[in-house]
């Protein structure tokens, strides 16, 4: 799932974990930047992939004379532009997320406006809600089901 990154116990693409100093101010400037670049890292990555796409669409596209080979062309492909569809919509958040971060607002909840938390951002960088929020909206949507 290109959701996130894999953490190997340093955060999101080898960011060392956010270390909160005495008295610190919640989403100071520092703060601020530590979730800009890892952001920006997480954006590069995805568009490195778009591109990697790309030039395995153009590269590996061929015309198989077997209907079963192209069968399996066309469904790898869709798997991939849907991927790729999923990674769009994803970029989408993360450029909501800067603009977030322009205007100051990145890091409290859009529902209550309470601080979300450093260490569920740094696990989810595109969080919106507090945890409190979520957990009450996935329960909402349980019962929408």
């Amino acid at each position: 799932m290109p959701d996130m990154p894999k953490d190997n116990g340093q955060g999101p693409f080898n960011f060392e974990p956010y270390k909160e100093k005495q008295g610190e101010e919640y989403m100071n400037a520092e703060q601020e930047e530590h979730f800009r670049e890892i952001l920006m890292a997480w954006k590069r990555e995805l568009m490195e992939e778009v591109d990697r796409t790309v030039d395995h669409m153009k590269d590996d596209a061929a015309n198989f004379p077997d209907p079963n080979d192209r069968a399996t062309q066309e469904s790898e492909f869709s798997l991939e532009l849907r991927t790729r569809d999923r990674e769009r919509k994803l970029l989408k958040r993360i450029d909501d997320m800067l603009k977030r971060l322009d205007s100051h607002e990145y890091g409290y909840c859009e529902a209550c406006g309470v601080e979300i938390g450093l260490r569920r951002l740094e696990a989810r960088p595109t969080a919106t809600l507090c945890i409190d929020c979520k957990t009450l909206d996935e329960i909402r949507e349980k019962q929408r089901a």
